[in-house]
Formats: C-alpha cells, structure tokens, sequence
C-alpha cells in the first residue's frame, strides 16, 4: 500500500499538477471514513500519512484529565505519563491503535473515494484555469452535437456552445476545428460547464488584438463594437498616436490583417470607423458607407438626427435597416435618417414639406423600426428564436410574415411544424394589435 500510494501522489503531483499536500489530505479523510466499521465511531480518532514514506498511522486522540469520565477519550496522568513524561492535565495524546490489518483493508475501501477526491482536485484546478480565460478566445474540436447544444472538445475539459450563442449562419460539423469567446464558467456538482460563444461582440474585439498589432499593444483602441452575427459588424477606433491612422491600422496592407477576421467570422462584413468624442459627428462616421449631410443630436433626447441625399438613402438604412441598426449599437443612441425630395418628380404633398424622417431607430430597441409590431410584443414568442431572428435582421412582425416556413424553421433552428405555429403566433398577435373602429351609437 506504501509505495503504491507514493506512486500515485507523484504521479498526480508530476503529471496533474495537483499539490501532494491536497491529495494526502484527500486521503487521510477518506481513510477516516472507510474505516469507521472496523474502528468505531470515535470523536477523535485521526489518520496520519507520513508524506516521505507513505506510511499510515491511526491515532486516538485523548485529552489528559484529573479523573477520567470517558475512557475512549481521556486520559488521567499517570496514564499520559507512559507517552509523554511531562504530560500534564489539559494535554492531549495520540495514542497509535493501528489495526494488524488497516492497510490492506482501509486501501479497499478507500479506493473509490480516493479518485473521487482526486477528480474533483482536478476539476478544481481547470475550473480556476478556465475562469481566467472569461472574456478571452480559446480553441477547440467539434465533437458532438447534443440537442441543440454543440460540444467542443478543448483539451482538458469539454465546452458548450449553446444555440443563442451560435452564429445563425454558420454550420459546426464534427471534427471541425472552431475558435470561441468564453462567456462564462460554471462549477457543477457533477461537472465543469465552459459556455462559449460565435455571436458575442468580445469575439470580434479579440480578433482584432490578435490580428493588429497596434490594437494589442493599445496604441489603437476600440471604442465600441455592434454585432448583427454572421451578417455585418461595425468597429468603432480611435489613434492614441498622430503617426498612426486607426482605420488603416485595422484594415493592413492590401487589406489583408481585415480579410482575415473576415475569414475567421466566415464572411460577415465589418465597416472600420473613426471614432469621434462628439456624437453627431461620431454617428456620421457610423453609417459609412453612406455619406451624411448633417448630423445633430436633438436637445434633451438620446437621439440624432442625420440628413442624407436621396441617392443615399438606401445606404444609409441599409438591408432591411441594417446599417441603421448598427449605427445605433455602436453610438448609443436612436438614430432618426432624414432625406428631402426634390425635383419635378417628386410628390408634391413631400416636396414641400423638407427633409423627412424615412427610417427610425431608437436606442434602447437593437434596431427596431417605428413601423410595425415589434417582435418582443408578440406573446409567447420564446427569447431563443427571438434573438434569432434579431440576429438575422427581422424586427417586427410584418417582416416575418412574409418568411415561408421552411425559411424561418433554418433561421430560428426548429421543425417545420413547429416554425408554422410560430406564424401563426404572429399573424394573431398582429390581429389583436390592430385597432377597433368605434361603434357608432
């Protein structure tokens, strides 16, 4: 049992990393229990190893009293003075009452215990690994899909990359080598959950020190970041060094450090824009690549006003309000695009009227337009498949009406059956929501 049990601390101490003081303390409670049959159940029984030698010695420990009331667990004097010859009373004694037969017995029983101990040592040691890495890249294979959860093998322990966290238009086949922002870690009784994610804005943010040197070493800064995932990002920077355009930092030479964090998101578009302390001017920058007019941010309100030619229009709002959107989450604030008509083909009831507000978005509503139901009132919409499709650039109802279901059932990750009944959730939704004529009296 000795030298089989110093095997075993070197080994885990060499090879685990785990400290052979944790592992002889593992032990020794664990010995203490297993052997409690054979021993009784005594107060004040210890088990000790000797960490050189490997040898286990079980002691009573008795308390040397005047007169003894408890024989299992006193001791008067003259008895302590056969151990110790200045016993005096207050003192306690180990007294050694090793069974004949401790080492091949307790070994038996303590073995189960004895790895437990040492797997949840383990455990604890790549738990405190992992949670230094929150907030940081890490990784991994793709070793299975379990429900709609994927499982990625990172070396020492396996992670979870669960469906809100996972970008709508990337597929994760088996084998494939994928790379993550861990969002959290969690210490399970039964086991260490990393939860990681391909959606996150700290992905893009990484990506970006790892790629552009003068983001890592913080001589450019990235102010802020919005992410529609799998679609479109935008990157707000800003030079801390006259010498060194931000934009141009970020995008390299022929563009290549850009293309390949464009590569690494699997051809999402990221538009690179100059920072500004000044919100009207830094929400200008945003909608690039549209050019604005004129940016003002209303008195008293979170919110800009930004005026564009007709002809940028459609830039400006971009695919479905895009463009719109992001300039929102990147600045901070609502965004109203103004344009005006002119010319003889306009109509005369908006010709006359200036610049008009053709596309809204506030600050607090990830891009949602004023018009239509927004998604987040249709009742019983789970908030799973309502991230979902605000990451794929649907925001109200109408939108989503016009989606046939086999569309929507790829979008949102589920059955056909079961996309169908979410259509019709939305087309209720909006009859509910659509206002009653008075009756006339």
């Amino acid at each position: 049992m000795n030298g089989e049990l110093l095997n075993v601390l070197d080994y885990m101490e060499r090879e685990k990393g785990i400290k052979r003081e944790i592992l002889i303390k593992a032990v020794e409670t664990s010995l203490l229990s297993a052997s409690r049959k054979s021993l009784g159940a005594q107060r004040n029984t210890v088990i000790m190893i000797e960490p050189k030698t490997g040898d286990i010695k079980v002691y009573n420990r008795m308390l040397v009293v005047e007169t003894v009331a408890n024989s299992k667990e006193e001791l008067s004097v003259e008895e302590a003075k056969h151990y110790k010859a200045d016993a005096k009373v207050g003192d306690e004694i180990n007294m050694e009452i090793t069974p004949k037969n401790f080492g091949r017995i307790a070994a038996q029983v303590a073995k189960q215990v004895i790895i437990q101990k040492i797997r949840e040592a383990e455990k604890d040691i790549v738990f405190n690994e992992y949670r230094e890495k929150i907030s940081d890249l890490v990784t991994g294979i793709v070793r299975r899909h379990d429900r709609r959860n994927i499982v990625v093998d990172l070396g020492k322990c396996e992670a979870f990359l669960p469906p809100r966290e996972q970008c709508p238009t990337e597929k994760y086949p088996i084998g494939s080598r994928i790379r993550a922002y861990v969002v959290d870690v969690r210490d399970n009784a039964k086991s260490l959950e990393v939860i990681l994610s391909r959606t996150h804005p700290g992905l893009l943010r990484k990506l970006f020190e790892l790629e552009v040197p003068e983001v890592g070493d913080g001589m450019v800064e990235i102010k802020a970041v919005a992410r529609e995932p799998g679609f479109r990002s935008k990157v707000a920077v800003f030079s801390h060094s006259e010498k060194v355009d931000a934009v141009g930092a970020c995008v390299g030479m022929r563009g290549e450090r850009i293309k390949n964090i464009v590569r690494e998101l699997n051809g999402e578009k990221i538009d690179i824009v100059p920072w500004h302390e000044e919100i009207a001017t830094f929400a200008g920058n945003a909608l690039s690549p549209a050019k604005p007019k004129q940016a003002k941010v209303l008195s008293g309100q979170k919110k800009v006003e930004v005026y564009v030619e007709l002809d940028q229009l459609s830039l400006a709002i971009g695919r479905k309000g895009q463009n719109a959107r992001l300039c929102a989450k990147l600045t901070g604030y609502g965004v109203d695009i103004l344009a005006e008509y002119k010319g003889s083909g306009a109509p005369a009831d908006q010709a006359s009227q200036g610049p008009q507000v053709m596309f809204s978005v506030g600050e607090s509503e990830e891009g949602i337009s004023k018009e239509g139901l927004p998604l987040n009132q249709v009742h019983g919409l789970e908030e799973g498949i309502l991230r979902s499709l605000k990451q794929t650039g649907y925001h109200t109802a109408q939108e989503l009406l016009r989606l046939p279901a086999v569309e929507l059932s790829k979008i949102v990750g589920l059955e056909e059956a079961q996309a169908m009944k979410v259509l019709e959730m939305v087309k209720n939704a909006l009859q509910t929501s659509t206002p009653q004529e008075p009756a006339q009296k």
